[in-house]
């Protein structure tokens, strides 16, 4: 696959051993929702690396020194619906004080278009970093709306998480938006006939809710 200077493909031994489990078919939903919140947390660490920050003063029990903290309000996290809802706690782990909007979207089943059908975006979206969460990048079509949306709205900082994604997937988000940040664990072989990722993981949706 073609190398994208924005496109972060993690090779982390952690990450490979949850992933694994999380391909398994027999692993159950609470473990498949927790693997992913795990998997998530591993990536935020990487993916928030340049957030904005400011220099505070401590006190320590000895003495006065100047320490970097995370700027209050300067992240929003956009999780996808459903699926999406899945990395927020992965996220709120490490940035607990993280704002989240929800963007809704479904695919169209015979032209594998992306439809909207909701979205709720934190006040002052357009000054914070959005990063928009979706545990599959399959065709890239949803992540490309959602970019849109955002961009719509004023955004000038995004980036995507994702933890399975196609080579087809990352070429289509990664060649539209080059500003865009694009961070995933694993990029799997390709796209079959109905656009589902191989060798993927099922519906990501259907396995964190257990709706099927």
């Amino acid at each position: 696959m073609k190398q994208y200077p924005n496109v972060t493909i993690f090779d982390h031994p952690l990450i490979k051993h949850k992933v694994a489990i999380l391909r398994d078919k027999n692993t159950k939903t609470k473990e498949f929702r927790e693997l992913v919140e795990e998997i998530t947390t591993l990536m935020t660490y990487e993916a928030f690396k340049d957030v904005p920050t400011r220099t505070v003063e401590v006190e320590t029990p000895l003495e006065t020194t100047e320490q970097t903290m995370v700027c209050e309000n300067s992240v929003a996290i956009i999780p996808v619906l459903r699926a999406g809802l899945g990395m927020v706690n992965g996220v709120h782990t490490l940035f607990p004080t993280a704002k989240v909007g929800h963007i809704g979207m479904y695919r169209d089943e015979e032209t594998l278009e992306p439809k909207e059908y909701y979205c709720k975006l934190p006040e002052g979206i357009e000054s914070r970093v959005a990063v928009i969460l979706d545990p599959m990048l399959a065709t890239g079509g949803s992540a490309v709306a959602a970019i849109d949306m955002l961009k719509k709205k004023g955004c000038k900082h995004i980036k995507l998480m994702s933890i399975i994604a196609a080579p087809e997937g990352i070429k289509t988000v990664a060649e539209t938006y080059p500003d865009v940040k694009i961070y995933v664990s694993t990029c799997d072989r390709c796209l079959n006939e109905h656009g589902y990722i191989l060798p993927g993981l099922g519906d990501a949706g259907d396995r964190l809710f257990g709706t099927k």
